[in-house]
């Protein structure tokens, strides 16, 4: 018997891991489902997910109300195959091996729901790239 093979995994980070890596890990969980593991994280984690943000998750359908910001560590970053920042800079830990993806996505911080829709939504278009390059 073969074993299977390890499930991809992705890490999503950005500073406060407030708005557009829960976003992102919310998109990838929905979309691929078991098929790839989605971890979350901000270099200076918040004390909460931006309410924002989590209104334009429910109008897509997906509740992230119960999320909460987790702080980056190492054994995070070495436990992915993708690290995806979404602008931490130059706090996001680098380790040989890894691919890394920087993407470049307004940060809907202290921003109202109007504001983060299109956030949301580019950030779903990334996404759905990335699932079908990770799940198959």
């Amino acid at each position: 018997m073969s074993t299977p093979a390890p499930r991809p995994s992705a890490l999503f980070v950005c500073v406060h891991n407030a708005g557009r890596s829960q976003m992102a890990a919310a998109f990838l969980t929905h979309l691929a489902g078991d098929r790839v593991e989605v971890r979350s994280a901000g270099s200076a984690p918040a004390d909460a997910v931006n309410p924002a943000v989590v209104e334009a998750m429910q109008e897509v359908g997906i509740d992230i109300a119960a999320e909460t910001p987790k702080v980056l560590t190492v054994e995070a970053v070495q436990a992915s195959d993708v690290v995806i920042t979404m602008g931490c800079g130059d706090t996001c830990p680098v380790f040989p091996g890894k691919r890394y993806l920087d993407w470049q996505v307004d940060d809907p911080a202290r921003q109202g729901v109007e504001a983060v829709r299109p956030i949301r939504d580019e950030i779903e278009h990334r996404i759905r790239g990335l699932a079908a390059d990770l799940a198959g």
